[in-house]
């Protein structure tokens, strides 16, 4: 049984992560900006925490004793809180602070949660450029994001092991768990895969903590039924939660 500590527990990936972790005998630590409205995670087995992942010293306290991380975070829970408050460095100190803390507390393997928009489209624009497919008041968010993967890109003198597993535009919180996947490179996936469970992308997750396949890099990760990658794991149903 292996340690893993989720950041942004509450969320919907959150919680399919760890569920996911559970149901493969991990042992989790849950970490949320408030453990008071979470109570419901608590389970055997998980540890809820308060914790802020752009707080090096929070991390670092968080990590130690664990084998990997997963980086499930968003700074607020959609586009109708506006974008005000959006800390354009939030993803920024969270790379840092991951990359630091992980580091000094010598936790190996961290997974972190990909945005759609800064994947390419087929003629090798960043989706995010196109303000047809994609709205331009949501446009900060995803310079943030993608800021926060270059920092990640650029620690090339980090001992950690770092993957983003980018989900395509539509995430089915109440989808089946089917254990299948496709990985794909920097190009979004096509219409017939544009969408994914949580629970499968929480598959996805767990299988490169188990078993890490990608390494020090970004891959795109989409329904693709009966094809491609199959978990080890058998299929069943697996419920999402709401965002941290």
């Amino acid at each position: 049984m292996s340690g893993i500590v989720i950041f942004g527990a509450g969320g919907r990936a959150g919680r399919a992560v760890t569920a996911e972790a559970l149901d493969r005998g991990h042992r989790v630590t849950a970490v949320v900006r408030d453990p008071d409205k979470h109570r419901d995670i608590a389970a055997d087995g998980v540890r809820v925490l308060r914790g802020d992942i752009t707080d090096l010293q929070a991390v670092s306290s968080i990590v130690p004793g664990h084998d990997a991380a997963v980086h499930a975070v968003s700074p607020f829970s959609g586009p109708e809180q506006g974008f005000d408050a959006l800390d354009p460095r939030f993803f920024v100190k969270a790379a840092d602070a991951l990359l630091g803390g992980l580091a000094e507390a010598r936790v190996p393997r961290l997974v972190l949660i990909g945005l759609f928009a800064n994947l390419n489209d087929a003629g090798g624009r960043p989706v995010m450029d196109d303000p047809s497919v994609f709205p331009a008041e949501i446009r900060p968010f995803a310079v943030a994001h993608t800021a926060g993967l270059e920092r990640l890109r650029a620690a090339k003198d980090s001992p950690v092991d770092w993957l983003m597993l980018t989900p395509p535009a539509l995430l089915d919180a109440a989808g089946p768990r089917t254990g299948r996947y496709g990985i794909g490179g920097e190009t979004a996936p096509g219409p017939a895969s544009a969408r994914l469970s949580y629970a499968d992308l929480a598959v996805a997750v767990i299988d490169e903590i188990d078993t890490p396949r990608h390494r020090r890099t970004r891959v795109s990760v989409f329904d693709r039924p009966g094809d491609d990658h199959v978990s080890g794991r058998p299929p069943h149903a697996r419920p999402a939660g709401l965002q941290d």
